[in-house]
């Protein structure tokens, strides 16, 4: 158990203070005694490893919303995301204030079509109220069987009384990038890039070849509402498909292997063709960099809502027990060297969703509307 406590506070300190050894080791004393007051005189009998890993977890979850602890079964459950499919919602989500915010919705998966929204906050899951719970606990808490249903309590920006869904779990597979021919005139490029995946640059780079292929074509509008972000490689070479020169990102962390910066190689694929990139608040981390980079090199026009404001990166760390800690390791930098942490991208052009009976991609998107009429004004 000693060994565990001085663990636990070698994670704190390090991170956020500077100690003396005898103030670090009486703060692990004084662990140590709440410990043992807990064992003794609490009123029900408390399972003291499940306890060890709330304090673990608590730890994590101190230093930012992003980090956090898997037990081994979780850990388990939670490489199954990496492989592109995976039963569940549809949602990715942070944690905000010691509650699960929705930080977006992805496109044609259950919660999506069910209306769940980026930054409604999720109060309880079925009966299970999620104030307390960590990210994990709550993720665990939102997955299961397909075919099964869970109820979600949301709370809701401006939205007085509290909302009720009940979604049907489904096998998720995130298809990245969609494209169409925009305007009457048939000569803007829509291209809807839903996350940034292992094979996104690959199709966007086919949708992109295939517009330019039409003479008619004289813009592009980039869609990335609701893309909670993913591969940093991704972000930087989809992003570089539009710039001939300048930085794209860069990153900052204590090692020095964490702190790098990524520059775009000669060669617009559009030919300077003008942009119109759609923002909103579930865009997040790498869409906040695609979005930051272009805004700073004046090669595209933000259109939309300020983005999330995750701008960090996150490793994935294997225990010794068969768990797992996610953990910041770094933060992104945009060329003009704005951290996005908390901030976000803020557009060029504000244009706030409208309407009830709003939807990406329809025409009752007022937010695409408003970006056709940019190019033929």
């Amino acid at each position: 158990m000693k060994k565990i406590i001085i663990l636990i506070f070698l994670l704190i300190f390090q991170n956020n203070y500077v100690f003396s050894k005898n103030e670090l080791y009486e703060k692990i004393d004084l662990f140590g005694e709440v410990l043992e007051n807990i064992k003794e005189d609490y009123v029900d009998d408390v399972d003291q490893a499940k306890m060890m890993d709330s304090a673990i977890n608590g730890v994590l979850q101190s230093l930012d919303p992003y980090s956090a602890y898997m037990g081994p079964e979780l850990f388990k459950e939670m490489e199954t995301d990496t492989k592109g499919e995976f039963g569940g919602l549809g949602i990715e989500i942070g944690m905000e204030s010691g509650v699960v915010k929705v930080i977006s919705p992805i496109d044609d998966t259950p919660a999506a079509n069910a209306g769940i929204k980026a930054g409604d906050y999720i109060v309880k899951i079925g009966k299970e109220q999620v104030q307390g719970k960590s990210l994990m606990e709550a993720v665990k808490l939102m997955r299961g069987p397909v075919g099964t249903s869970i109820n979600l309590t949301i709370r809701r920006k401006n939205v007085k009384k509290p909302l009720e869904f009940k979604i049907v779990r489904k096998i998720i597979e995130v298809r990245s990038v969609s494209s169409k021919i925009l305007s009457d005139e048939k000569n803007i490029g829509y291209i809807r890039l839903k996350s940034f995946n292992e094979n996104s640059d690959n199709q966007f780079l086919k949708s992109i070849k295939k517009f330019e292929k039409n003479p008619s074509i004289k813009g592009y509008v980039v869609d990335l509402r609701n893309n909670p972000g993913g591969l940093l490689t991704q972000a930087i070479n989809i992003t570089d498909f539009f710039l001939d020169e300048g930085e794209i990102v860069s990153t900052k962390g204590r090692k020095v292997s964490e702190t790098r910066k990524f520059f775009a190689r000669k060669g617009d694929e559009i030919k300077g063709k003008p942009i119109v990139v759609l923002i909103n608040n579930g865009s997040a981390s790498a869409s906040e960099i695609f979005a930051g980079a272009l805004k700073d090199h004046k090669r595209a026009v933000i259109l939309g809502e300020n983005s999330y404001g995750k701008g960090s990166v996150q490793s994935i760390i294997p225990l010794r027990n068969g768990g797992g800690m996610r953990l910041t390791i770094s933060k992104y930098y945009l060329p003009s060297g704005k951290s996005i942490s908390e901030v976000g991208v803020t557009p060029d052009i504000f244009v706030e969703e409208t309407g009830s009976d709003f939807k990406i991609n329809s025409d009752k998107d007022n937010q695409l509307n408003y970006a056709i009429k940019l190019f033929n004004s």
